[in-house]
């Protein structure tokens, strides 16, 4: 209820007061580059509102309610600069704003995840100190009405998220501009806890529920977030409740996502989905849903090209029985290769892309150490969505399947210098024929092609790529990019 609370009281106390701006307007912050730039806040009701920065100004007038909001016009790379807001009676001046990059870092525990103890990141977190790379980290608390503020301040560092810190790093040394990077993420929510309200009309299982949620969680919810700061305003929950609270639908979206619209930004770097893996079910519901997420997104931040970029989930040990195996490295077991196919379903959306890490992760280990390349990956798809720039977004991505009398031949899209990174044959390819049944398969490089066969199966009909829980993949591209998993087949698990 503090939120809550907070929400209540917020605007009329505006109504008389001096100019205030929403949450990210904070000293060393970051704006995007290059598009319109929303700056929006609270002051006196139908007070004039003027906005500048490096010689680029807008105004606008405040509501009866004291809320207002200009779009400053498309600002160039660079800074330090001074960002002046008035109301007429009133003034704040913003110091050391950079103008570049920014994106939004969001997900659970593996984007939460820090990067400290990885080896791989002390040379570039010194080398970061003298960058223009900043971080926003967005605090973790939740509300059951969508929130307007939140807390959270600029720090002239690299963020903690070690997927988030790898991103800045490249895409920084690449594009040469500053680089922000809002970071909000919380370990163990699922995409239903980032979703806003409106998803109980769009999608019936959503309703059900934050029907379950209002029926089962919202007082304890309630009484959790009683007196739930100590005098400091340190959040004084215990680990569980802390867990219980991270896990409730809806109520993350509301504290942690909402109130950054519309901040000029590219769009979202995701890593989420392990708690989506609970059933067959919840993997295969994951599609629509994120796919709806985007879409709100999109219309939220109105802008058509706002990008959402997923982290595939990476290998892991975790299959769930019902499949015809229960082994990690094989296509008929029901395993994490069904969320990652859910997952791959962003692609069918413009302007988006996911960061492949199917030769990745660990096999008892769900939050692995190997983040530094996804950073990379990350970085080659902003650099071909966003700025169209020369380079392989993505590794080898099925194309088109043809039988050829006991063969099956594959091609691909992003293969140019399609190879094996170990200098031996194609692994993980499996083929099936009428009977459904799956054997390991013969795979030769042809070209940019794949060519497939078994002794076992005399008339393929579909084949599956690393569609398994733990595969062992070598595919690359000339990018040294791994090979997209797939399946040609629809059938049920």
């Amino acid at each position: 209820m503090y939120r809550l609370f907070l929400s209540l009281v917020f605007l009329p106390f505006f109504l008389n007061a001096e100019i205030k701006l929403a949450s990210l307007f904070k000293d060393s912050a970051v704006l995007q580059r290059e598009m319109k730039v929303p700056v929006w806040g609270w002051a006196k009701a139908n007070s004039k509102i003027s906005v500048s920065i490096n010689g680029k100004s807008a105004e606008g007038t405040a509501n009866a309610k004291g809320e207002w909001r200009v779009d400053l016009p498309e600002l160039k790379a660079g800074g330090p600069f001074e960002m002046s807001i008035s109301d007429g009676s009133s003034k704040v001046v913003l110091k050391d704003i950079l103008v570049g990059e920014v994106w939004i870092c969001s997900g659970q525990s593996n984007m939460d995840m820090g990067h400290g103890g990885i080896p791989e990141y002390k040379p570039i977190v010194k080398e970061s100190e003298s960058l223009p790379i900043r971080s926003f980290m967005v605090e973790k608390f939740v509300a059951f009405e969508k929130q307007e503020t939140l807390n959270g301040v600029w720090e002239k560092k690299i963020c903690n998220s070690a997927v988030g810190a790898s991103f800045s790093y490249h895409l920084q040394k690449a594009l040469k501009v500053p680089v922000g990077i809002i970071q909000t993420s919380w370990g163990s929510s699922s995409l239903e806890g980032w979703m806003p309200i409106e998803f109980t009309e769009k999608l019936p299982y959503f309703k059900k529920v934050m029907a379950d949620f209002e029926k089962n969680d919202r007082q304890k919810v309630t009484d959790l977030l009683k007196d739930c700061r100590n005098k400091a305003g340190k959040i004084t929950w215990a680990r569980k409740d802390n867990i219980y609270m991270r896990t409730r639908p809806n109520i993350l979206y509301n504290a942690m996502m909402h109130p950054l619209i519309p901040y000029a930004c590219r769009g979202v770097a995701w890593y989420q989905g392990e708690a989506n893996t609970r059933s067959l079910e919840t993997m295969l519901q994951y599609k629509e849903s994120l796919q709806t997420w985007l879409k709100y997104l999109r219309k939220s931040w109105n802008k058509e090209d706002f990008q959402l970029m997923p982290v595939m989930l990476p290998r892991f040990n975790r299959v769930h029985r019902g499949g015809s195996s229960m082994e990690t490295d094989h296509p008929g077991a029901r395993s994490w290769a069904y969320i990652r196919e859910s997952m791959i379903g962003i692609t069918e959306l413009p302007n988006t892309g996911i960061a492949n890490t199917i030769d990745l992760g660990l096999l008892k280990n769900i939050h692995p150490k190997d983040k530094f390349p996804i950073g990379h990956r990350l970085t080659q798809l902003a650099l071909k969505n966003v700025h169209n720039m020369d380079v392989l977004p993505q590794g080898p991505t099925y194309k088109n399947l043809s039988i050829e009398s006991n063969k099956a031949i594959l091609s691909f899209e992003h293969a140019k210098g399609l190879k094996t990174k170990d200098g031996n044959a194609p692994s993980s390819f499996w083929i099936a024929g009428e009977d459904k049944k799956w054997f390991k398969a013969e795979a030769k490089i042809k070209g940019d092609t794949i060519e497939l066969s078994s002794k076992e199966v005399a008339k393929p009909i579909a084949v599956r790529y690393a569609f398994t829980a733990f595969p062992t993949v070598n595919l690359v591209n000339e990018a040294n990019l791994p090979a997209l998993p797939f399946r040609t087949d629809k059938w049920a698990p």
